[in-house]
């Protein structure tokens, strides 16, 4: 079999249908997955290990082939004249099982992707780290890569991206954009952020911030003038400060305390929702840091983080709750499906 021309068939289905991931594995059809929902391609054949092999062989370089035997599974990204994915080998049962989600090509606006306008603003700061969290696959790395292209079309700056793999491609506009790839270009995100502050950088987007040494980089990178992007697998914006700072040791958590009250622009929180009309819309919180929440970091009350968030919309803040109702009272999304994604249904039963 020609498994670049089987690859690219199953891709142009992939589009034609409109899904978002593919799922490869020894026996079983391929999987794809659209609207959220996972559909088995019941026409296609049985793959076999054979087949997963002759995957491989297409998806992984030499090098990451080696890292698949040390490790069981390897990230990568592959591209195709009309698709780029993200995707992940990994073992299973003594087999092979590959993951792929789409990249759209086109970097999608604010508007076209259904976030709030609001989120400007953070694209205009001279320094900052702002953050973009929610579960795996709700969309946060689309939201950062149209953030970064807001500010290489609209300033004159040196705009680095750390990534495992490099997803989005940024074509170079106003700013000049130099995209990293861990394990490619760089060892790993924290040598890659130390070594930013010799190379002129003026905005940096971290594809994921992993560990203690990442994030104080990180947050260091803030406070000495640079403006930061990252993500963070985490619920809500409370939850986000409280995961940064338990990362570090008892001892150095006082001082990362006050270097993210002092660096922090925002955490805007984020989920995709089925769409009753079909595809999937954002719902989302959005924290702004002012004095009071960064009184709130300093003085270990994070846990009142969730009431200024709720009390404070006149200064731009979204509750997520607010956001589930408005969605549910437009017709977009059912009861059922905002209850589901609240992580406090019982006020979001009075506001719907």
């Amino acid at each position: 079999m020609n498994y670049e021309k089987e690859i690219e068939s199953l891709v142009d289905l992939l589009l034609k249908e409109g899904a978002s991931d593919l799922h490869l594995s020894a026996g079983r059809a391929p999987i794809i997955r659209v609207s959220g929902a996972l559909i088995p391609l019941v026409k296609q054949a049985v793959l076999t290990p054979t087949d997963m092999q002759g995957f491989i062989k297409v998806f992984l370089s030499p090098a990451n082939v080696e890292l698949l035997e040390k490790n069981k599974d390897v990230d990568f990204s592959y591209s195709l004249k009309n698709a780029r994915f993200r995707g992940n080998v990994f073992r299973r049962q003594d087999s092979i099982a590959i993951a792929l989600r789409l990249i759209p090509k086109a970097i999608r606006t604010l508007p076209e992707l259904n976030l709030p306008v609001i989120l400007d603003m953070f694209t205009r700061k001279a320094q900052g780290f702002f953050l973009v969290v929610g579960p795996i696959g709700q969309g946060k790395t689309t939201t950062l890569a149209t953030l970064i292209e807001m500010i290489n079309q609209t300033r004159t700056e040196h705009i680095m991206t750390i990534e495992d793999p490099i997803e989005y491609l940024f074509e170079s506009k106003k700013s000049i954009i130099d995209q990293r790839e861990v394990r490619i270009d760089t060892p790993d995100f924290a040598s890659a952020l130390t070594a930013m502050f010799r190379q002129d950088i003026d905005v940096c987007m971290v594809g994921e911030m992993r560990d203690a040494t990442t994030i104080s980089t990180a947050v260091t990178a803030a406070e000495t003038g640079h403006l930061v992007f990252s993500t963070l697998h985490t619920n809500n914006a409370a939850q986000t400060i409280d995961r940064i700072i338990d990362s570090f040791p008892p001892g150095q958590q006082d001082q990362i305390r006050v270097q993210l009250a002092s660096s922090l622009t925002g955490i805007f929180s984020q989920r995709l929702i089925p769409r009753m009309s079909g595809g999937l819309i954002p719902a989302y919180e959005l924290l702004i840091n002012n004095s009071a929440v960064s009184n709130l970091i300093r003085e270990r009350r994070t846990y009142e983080i969730n009431t200024v968030i709720e009390t404070s919309s006149q200064d731009g803040m979204i509750d997520m709750n607010r956001s589930l109702a408005e969605l549910v009272r437009s017709g977009e999304i059912t009861v059922e499906s905002a209850h589901a994604n609240s992580l406090n249904p019982k006020t979001l039963e009075r506001m719907i």
